[in-house]
Order: structure tokens, then C-alpha cells, then sequence
């Protein structure tokens, strides 16, 4: 029993050692079969699913759309100039437009709230998607928090402004518009001690401003005492 495990051992090291030689990387398939390790499973990455799907690939790009000869040009060339040969960039300004078609007052409107809200919320899912491929990319994480941060300020001045406005554009561009949470410090001791220093301080400049507002008044109602008696001093 011993001799064939040996053996079976020696005819490995023999294999993997034939392998090297013959310039098989120490990491291939081959060689980890010869040397009898298991493989590593790959792990499937999610499926992501992005927010330009619903998106038609016969239309056509944005600056080709209003041209009045585009009818009459070939099946080709409006294939070339749809949205299935369109860049990323192409189809997200396709996709800011329906989503400003949504919230849009008038034809013309391009810079009301609704519509900045509606231009931010299509690049902050154009991020989302990008992270959700990148985890590491920090530039774009922090870029994408800027934007949210812009679109809550938005949300918040339509909101005091408007708020029917407000709760059609959270509906239409499907956004859950949510408080932001109450700040909250962790109460070290030098915290405390700086807390109640500034609490002393105030109260010292308190009393301050109340005697001198005292003197004040004392002073006001001692000249209003002198302009009496000289006005009963006084004959008429």
C-alpha cells in the first residue's frame, strides 16, 4: 500500500516536473490536474441590469432625429444612426430627454427644477450602474455623490416650493424622497468640556449686555427726571 502511494507520488512530481520544464505555467489547468488540486470555481458575476434597456434600438440618435431627410435615406444608413450602433454616451441623452419629456411644463422648458432633477437622476443611475461594475472606482463614487447631493438640494426648494409639483416629479421619475438623518456627535470629555466652557462664556457676555441695558435705562430715566424738573422750574 505504501509503495503504490509512493509510487503514485513520484509518477506526480515527475508530470508537474515535465511541465515546468516545458514552459507550463504553475497556475494552468493542466498542471493543477497532474498535480491533483482542485480547480477554483469561478464566481458568476450579477447580472446587472441597466436603466437604458428599455430604450428601442431602431431610434434614432439625438442630433440625427429632426433632420426632414432622413426618411428617404437607406435601411443601412438609419441603422448606422440608430441607437444600436450609438455610443453609451448617445443613449444617455436619449434617456435624459424622456425623462425630461416627463416632468417638462412647456416645450421650451430646459431649466426649471423638474427638469435639473430630471437630467441629475439620469446621470446618478448612469453612475450607480458604472459602480455596481467598478466598486473601486473612488473618482466616480465621489462624483456621484455630488450629484446626490445637488438633486436632494433641488428636491428640497421644490418641495417648500411646490409640493404638488414635487409629488409628481418623485412619481413620474420614480424617486423615494427621503429626510436627511438628524446630526448626531459622539460626546467625548473634551467636547464636553469646550460645550460648557462656550455655555459660561455666553452666559458672562449675557450678563454683560443685561447691565449694560440696566445703566442704560437708569441713565435715560434720570435725564427724563432733570428734563422735568427743569421744565416745572421754568416760568410760562
Amino acid at each position: 500500500m505504501l509503495r503504490s502511494s509512493a509510487t503514485a507520488l513520484l509518477r506526480g512530481w515527475n508530470a508537474t516536473t515535465a511541465m515546468t520544464a516545458a514552459g507550463i505555467p504553475s497556475k494552468s489547468p493542466l498542471l493543477q490536474t497532474a498535480r491533483g488540486y482542485p480547480r477554483g470555481v469561478r464566481k458568476r458575476k450579477p447580472e446587472i441590469h441597466s436603466h437604458l434597456d428599455d430604450l428601442p434600438p431602431t431610434l434614432l440618435m439625438k442630433r440625427y432625429a429632426n433632420v426632414p431627410i432622413i426618411d428617404k435615406v437607406d435601411d443601412v444608413v438609419k441603422r448606422m444612426l440608430s441607437l444600436e450602433m450609438a455610443s453609451k454616451k448617445e443613449k444617455v441623452k436619449i434617456k435624459k430627454e424622456q425623462l425630461a419629456e416627463k416632468v417638462r411644463r412647456s416645450p421650451n422648458d430646459c431649466c426649471s427644477l423638474e427638469v435639473q432633477i430630471a437630467y441629475l437622476t439620469a446621470r446618478i443611475r448612469t453612475l450607480q450602474e458604472h459602480l455596481q461594475r467598478y466598486p473601486k472606482d473612488k473618482e466616480n463614487r465621489r462624483k456621484m455623490m455630488m450629484v446626490i447631493d445637488r438633486r436632494n438640494l433641488l428636491l428640497k426648494a421644490l418641495r417648500n416650493k411646490e409640493y404638488d409639483v414635487f409629488e409628481n416629479t418623485c412619481k413620474q421619475l420614480n424617486i423615494e424622497y427621503t429626510f436627511p438623518p438628524p446630526y448626531c456627535r459622539r460626546a467625548t470629555r473634551r467636547w464636553l468640556v469646550k460645550k460648557e466652557l462656550c455655555r459660561r462664556v455666553f452666559e458672562e457676555v449675557k450678563k454683560k449686555k443685561a447691565l449694560e441695558k440696566l445703566k442704560q435705562r437708569e441713565e435715560r430715566a434720570r435725564a427724563a427726571k432733570d428734563q422735568a424738573v427743569q421744565n416745572e422750574g421754568t416760568p410760562v
